[in-house]
């Protein structure tokens, strides 16, 4: 399998043998994952990390590994959803495994709307919002107290991809409260392991003038100020950022030696 030293031409071979394994019907429901059971996206990051399906769906005491290899004692989950329902599994699995959570972020992303009683596609938009490896920390929140554990790698992976939407919502286009469909990975942009505390050194930019506020690291940054609290939270957690002060009511920090 290949480190994160991967080529994108090798990132691009792997994702593309993974969405050919995945994407036939056939192929699926010999295997017992029908397509409304597990989505498009989470099939092909399986396949993605480990194609041989004899590691996939493994019991592992209460609950069921995504991927779990004997040899090196390990498994890798998948989350394409919140980390909250993920809380519980780690605190099984940490103990006793090495655990890897995969964790994709749209970069590019184009939107199919379905109509939802013909099933027809209708037209493809290019959302406009642009993702980062700083959308992941909303989530990363959420198992905070388990990060810093030896046995824990993070791996975000920033791709571009398909979404597919059912117009069903409220409004004259249905399309407020609608409800995704699917989403099917096209190209991987970059991947980002987090193994140890200093990893998270990479999110604070280069040359930032120190102290800085959470404001100021997230005019660097490019990300929203009402969401960047979060990131200053986590980055504290992990040695990355020293508190040093406060300017005014906002809080100072460095980054840690």
């Amino acid at each position: 399998m290949c480190a994160d030293t991967c080529t994108n031409n090798d990132r691009d071979a792997r994702l593309r043998r993974a969405l050919d394994s995945v994407v036939r019907p056939g192929d699926r429901e010999r295997h017992g994952i029908g397509m409304q059971k597990e989505k498009t996206l989470h099939a092909v990051l399986k396949a993605y990390e480990d194609p041989d399906e004899d590691h996939h769906e493994i019991p592992v005491g209460n609950y069921i590994a995504d991927i779990y290899c004997k040899e090196t004692n390990s498994i890798t989950e998948i989350q394409t959803g919140g980390f909250g329902p993920l809380r519980e599994k780690l605190k099984a699995f940490l103990p006793l495994y090495h655990v890897t959570v995969v964790y994709p972020i749209p970069s590019a992303k184009w939107v199919t709307w379905i109509d939802p009683e013909t099933g027809e596609f209708e037209k493809r938009n290019r959302s406009p919002k642009k993702g980062s490896f700083y959308a992941a920390f909303k989530e990363l929140y959420r198992i905070s107290g388990l990060l810093d554990h030896p046995n824990l790698t993070i791996k975000l992976i920033l791709l571009d991809m398909e979404e597919y939407r059912l117009r069903d919502g409220w409004g004259r286009d249905g399309k407020r409260g609608s409800h995704r469909y699917d989403r099917v990975p096209t190209q991987i942009v970059s991947e980002l392991t987090l193994t140890e505390p200093r990893d998270y050194l990479q999110f604070i930019p280069y040359g930032l003038e120190e102290p800085f506020t959470a404001k100021e690291l997230a005019k660097c940054c490019g990300f929203p100020r009402d969401s960047f609290s979060t990131v200053a939270l986590i980055l504290k957690k992990m040695g990355a950022l020293e508190q040093v002060g406060k300017r005014g009511r906002a809080y100072l920090y460095r980054a840690a030696e």
